[in-house]
C-alpha cells in the first residue's frame, strides 16, 4: 500500500490516500456522497454552501490519520490502529441518506434507521467489505469504529478519535462548514488540540493548561455555529420544508420499499428533487403539497417563523416532550384550528429533533476528557472540573419556532402566542 494519490482539498491543501484508501474512494457507494449536500438546504441562505459529504469524508479521514501520526510517536497505538481510524473516518458518513441531515427524521419514521444504522449496513453488505477484507481488515470492526462504538478487537479508546466531543468528525466539519457559508465563527486551532492528545486511562484526553483556550474555543465555535448556521431560521425552514416534502411523498420515492443496499444507495439528492417532481399531476393530497414544497423550495420561497420562543429552565423538558412526533403533530394540529387554517399548514421545530446536526445541547462537559502533568504523571479530568464553559452555553441553544405559510404568519403568530401564552410551556402540553 506504499502507492499513494494526492487530492487537492481547499480546508486542509493536500491529502493523501493510500491504495486501500483510494480503493474505497472509488466505489459506487462511497462515490454517491458527492451528490448529498452537507448542510442540505442550507445553499439557499447561505449561497457558498454547496459542499459535499464526499470531500468532509476525506478531510475527517485526513484529520484521523494526524491524530493517529500523533499517537503512534508517542507509542500508543500501532500502524494497524492508524489505519483503522483513517477508514473509520472516512466512512462515518456512508449512511447518510439525500441532504444529510434533513432526511434523518424521514429515516427514524419509516426505517427505524439512523444514518449511523445505515453506515454499518453499508460497510458489511456492500464491495466496501470485500476490498476491506482483502487488505487483511475486519469489515465488522471497521463498521462499528465507524459509528463511534467500542469493539472487542480493536483498543478501546480509538472510538474517541471518531467520536467524542472533539473528535475528528467535529474538527473537520467546523471549519469546513464555516469556510464555505462565509461565517468566521468555526476558526479552529486543530493542530493545537492533536498535539495536545494523549491517552490516559484508555481515554482520548487534551492537555491542560496547555490547550485549554484551544478547547474552549472550540466548543465556542460549535455553539457559534449552531447558531448561526446549523439552527438559523431561514437554514430551519427550507430543511424542513424538504423534510416534509420526503416524509410527504416517501412511498412515491421507495422509501418505504428499502430491502438491500442498492435501493438505498440510489437515494441521493437530485434523485429526490426528480422523483417528487414527477408527482406534479399526482392527485394524491399528500404528493401535491410535496411537489408544491418542491416548486417553493425551487423559487425560495420559504416557510415563514411566526413564533419564537426560548425555553427557560423550568420548560426544559419541553424539547423532549415535543421531540415525541405524535404529541408534536397534535399541537400543530391544536395550533391550525386555533389559527383558522388548514390542517397540516404549521410545523414545530426544537434543536432536539433528529434533523438538527451538531446541537451543543449533545455536549456534555462531564464528557469532556483533560488531562494535566503533576509529578511526572497524567492526572485525568473533566472538563468541567476547570471551565464550565459548556454547561453554560447549553442552556442558550433551546428555541421554540413555529413556521408557517406566508399567507397564514399573522394567524399562527397569534394563535401560538394565545396557546403558549405566558405561562410555562409545558403546562400547555398534554402527553
Amino acid at each position: 500500500m506504499n502507492k499513494m494519490i494526492e487530492i487537492r482539498d481547499p480546508i486542509h491543501g493536500y491529502v493523501f490516500a493510500n491504495e486501500l484508501e483510494r480503493e474505497i474512494i472509488d466505489t459506487k457507494v462511497f462515490q454517491r456522497l458527492r451528490r448529498i449536500n452537507q448542510l442540505g438546504m442550507a445553499y439557499l441562505t447561505y449561497p457558498g454552501a454547496e459542499h459535499k459529504r464526499f470531500i468532509h469524508c476525506i478531510g475527517a479521514m485526513h484529520l484521523a490519520g494526524e491524530v493517529g501520526k500523533h499517537l503512534l510517536n508517542l507509542g500508543e497505538i500501532g500502524n494497524e490502529d492508524e489505519q483503522y481510524i483513517r477508514l473509520a473516518a472516512l466512512l462515518h458518513d456512508l449512511g447518510h441518506g439525500p441532504f444529510s441531515h434533513t432526511f434523518e427524521d424521514v429515516m427514524v419514521k419509516y426505517l427505524n434507521k439512523t444514518h449511523e444504522d445505515m453506515t454499518v449496513w453499508l460497510i458489511e453488505k456492500t464491495e466496501i467489505k470485500d476490498i476491506v477484507e482483502k487488505y487483511g481488515y475486519d469489515a465488522r470492526e471497521l463498521s462499528q469504529l465507524s459509528v463511534g462504538r467500542r469493539t472487542s478487537k480493536l483498543k478501546s479508546f480509538l472510538d474517541e478519535v471518531i467520536s467524542s466531543p472533539f473528535d475528528v468528525d467535529k474538527m473537520d466539519f467546523l471549519i469546513r462548514d464555516s469556510h464555505f457559508t462565509g461565517v468566521q465563527y468555526g476558526l479552529v486551532d486543530v493542530k493545537r488540540l492533536i498535539y495536545s492528545m494523549n491517552i490516559v486511562e484508555e481515554h482520548l484526553a487534551i492537555e491542560v493548561p496547555g490547550a485549554l483556550y484551544a478547547l474552549e474555543s472550540f466548543i465556542m465555535a460549535r455553539y457559534e455555529m449552531f447558531k448561526a448556521v446549523y439552527y438559523h431560521r431561514t437554514v430551519r425552514s427550507a430543511n424542513m420544508m424538504m423534510s416534509k416534502a420526503m416524509d410527504l411523498a416517501a412511498d412515491y420515492i421507495g422509501l418505504k420499499s428499502i430491502k438491500d443496499p442498492e435501493d438505498y444507495i440510489i437515494m441521493d439528492d437530485p434523485y429526490i428533487i426528480v422523483k417528487i417532481r414527477e408527482a406534479k399531476n399526482e392527485k394524491d393530497e399528500n404528493l401535491k403539497l410535496a411537489y408544491k414544497m418542491i416548486e417553493m423550495l425551487e423559487r425560495r420561497q420559504l416557510l415563514k417563523c411566526a413564533y419564537e420562543a426560548t425555553i427557560h429552565t423550568k420548560d426544559k423538558h419541553v424539547s423532549s416532550i415535543l421531540s415525541n412526533e405524535n404529541i408534536r403533530r397534535e399541537v400543530e394540529k391544536e395550533l391550525a384550528e386555533e389559527a383558522k387554517i388548514p390542517e397540516g399548514q404549521v410545523y414545530i421545530d426544537l434543536p432536539t429533533l433528529p434533523s438538527i446536526p451538531y446541537s451543543p445541547k449533545q455536549l456534555d462537559p462531564m464528557e469532556v476528557y483533560v488531562f494535566e502533568e503533576a509529578d511526572d504523571k497524567k492526572i485525568l479530568m473533566r472538563m468541567s472540573e476547570i471551565s464550565n464553559i459548556a454547561s453554560v452555553l447549553k442552556g442558550y441553544v433551546d428555541v421554540l419556532r413555529v413556521y408557517t405559510f406566508p399567507q397564514y404568519r399573522e394567524n399562527v403568530k397569534k394563535a401560538a402566542e394565545r396557546i403558549f401564552g405566558e405561562r410555562p410551556i409545558t403546562t400547555k402540553i398534554s402527553v
